[in-house]
Formats: C-alpha cells, structure tokens, sequence
C-alpha cells in the first residue's frame, strides 16, 4: 500500500493527472476521468497505478521471454527520453518519423538497413577511399539520413513482440500496423483518445515531459528486471546442465571400473581352478626314469 501511496505521489508530482480540456475528450476515457477543473479533466491516478502495474508485469514477461519491444515517440517533447530509456535495456525505437510500412513492409526495411550498414562499413573500412570526393559526400549524407530514422531499429532482426507508443492517436499509423499483425500494443492514453485501441492502455498525461519520463521509465524498469531474471535462469540452466554431465560422467567411470573389476575376478577364478598352488600340475611322460632308480635296478 506505501509503495502505491509513493507511486501516485510521484505522479500526481510529474503532473500525470492533467488531462485536455472537456470539449476535446473522447467518452470512452469517463472510466478513468476522476473530476473536471477549470475546463480541463483530471485523470484518476488510482487507475494510472492498476494500469501501470499491469502493462509492466506483461511488459517484463515478453522480455524474459526474450522478445523485443519497440518504443514509438515521434512526439518533440518524448524523442530524446524515449530514444535515451530504449537503449538503456538495448530495444528497438522510432523517435523521428515513423515510416509507412515499417511493420506490415519489413523486409524492404531491412534491405534500407543492411544498405545503411554497408555504407557504413564502406566509409568506415577504407574501401570509399577509391571514390571521388563528391561520391563520398553523397554516401555520408545518405547515410546520416537513413540513420536518423532506421538507426533505432538497426538491430532488429525480426518483427517486434509488442509496440510501447506514447499518445496513441499521434501515432495512430504505428498503431493500425501492429494492429494488422497481431502484435500486442502499450500506450499512454490521454482524455483525447480511445483506449480501447490498444491491448494495455495507461491513462496519463502524454504531452509533459515530466509525465512522459516517469512512465517511460517505469516501463524500462520492468524491462530491465525481466532480462535480469531471463539471464539469471540462463545462468542456472547452464550450471544444472554441467551438473548433469558430470554426473552422468562419473556413473560412466563407476561403470567401467564395476566392469573392470567383474572381469579381473573372472581371470582370478579360472587361476585358481588349475590347483592348490594356482598353477597347473605338471605331467611325467611314462617311459622317463628318475636317475637313481636304473642304479637300484642294476643292483
């Protein structure tokens, strides 16, 4: 219950109860309205808590199950606290301009990547040198442009697992596309937009920075925590699996000495059947004579 209490102080500090003025709401927020002032909803911190918790908990089991999650900002006041929390916990982000086709057209993407990375490699290795000047100004300004906008997803190799967006009607096209595909979808939802929209929706102020950084960051957290447990099962996976070989290992020697030793007691056993003194006894042909019997013989 603290932990709750401290929580909605924190929020109700970064000003995440601010709304937008009556006459531009959306009905299906009244659920999470808590009063009007001046013109203006407030938003129930009561319900930003239960929804925040909740997205984060299914947020954190999508990366402990090892699946990215791409953050969507393009908003000027949340590009650079976006794009910074993404790469804290190294997950894909869009905070310049969201590119039609992104997710439904992801293989023409990825070629725009890979052409990214090999200029950048070309530029990078030496291998541009050969270029004119002018070649060389045009690669690095084609470069620099391509990074702007896919150097958030550079690294993603497949489509993502869920979408984070902030304001989900600024970023309705990311939304209809992750719609399309089935991908699950997070979003603060302010007192403008429908929240029905998306899979989890966190009623919040998503024009202040401050509101913005806070859930941004409580969502990185969550994250942060699911990798953590992600690897330390890793860890303990691979040391039970040493375990295992190793004592799969010595049941194998234990064996091989058991056989060992039965088949020395065999040979042991066979020895000692020839007689009392473990050799066999030796035979006297008949027609030999010990020496001092013809001498008795003759007398």
């Amino acid at each position: 219950m603290e932990n709750n209490t401290s929580l909605q102080q924190q929020l109700l500090e970064a000003g995440v109860h601010f709304g937008h003025l009556k006459k531009k709401w959306n009905p299906k927020m009244l659920p999470y309205i808590f009063a009007e002032k001046k013109g203006i909803h407030i938003i129930d911190l009561n319900k930003t808590v239960d929804h925040l918790k909740e997205s984060s908990a299914a947020i954190k089991q999508i990366a402990k199950s090892g699946k990215k999650i791409m953050f969507v900002a393009t908003k000027k006041q949340a590009k650079e606290i976006v794009s910074e929390c993404a790469k804290r916990v190294n997950m894909p982000y869009a905070t310049e301009r969201w590119l039609g086709g992104m997710l439904t057209n992801f293989n023409t993407v990825r070629k725009s990547v890979k052409k990214m990375q090999s200029i950048e490699k070309m530029l990078n290795d030496g291998s541009a040198e050969s270029l004119t000047k002018k070649e060389r100004l045009t690669l690095s300004r084609d470069k620099e442009k391509m990074e702007k906008v896919l150097g958030g997803i550079a690294q993603l190799g497949r489509l993502p697992a869920a979408l984070f967006l902030v304001d989900i009607g600024h970023e309705h096209i990311a939304l209809s596309e992750a719609k399309r595909l089935g991908i699950t979808t997070f979003g603060m939802v302010d007192t403008n937009c429908d929240p029905n929209k998306v899979d989890f929706a966190i009623p919040a102020n998503d024009d202040a920075t401050k509101s913005i950084a806070i859930i941004t960051n409580y969502i990185i957290a969550a994250i942060a925590e699911g990798l953590a447990e992600r690897q330390a099962s890793k860890d303990e996976d691979e040391s039970d699996d040493s375990n295992n070989e190793n004592e799969a290992k010595a049941r194998r020697l234990e064996a091989e000495a058991q056989t060992e030793a039965a088949r020395g007691g065999r040979s042991r056993g066979g020895s000692a059947a020839g007689g009392p003194g473990g050799a066999p006894k030796r035979r006297v042909p008949g027609n030999r004579r010990p020496a001092g019997g013809g001498a008795g013989g003759s007398r």
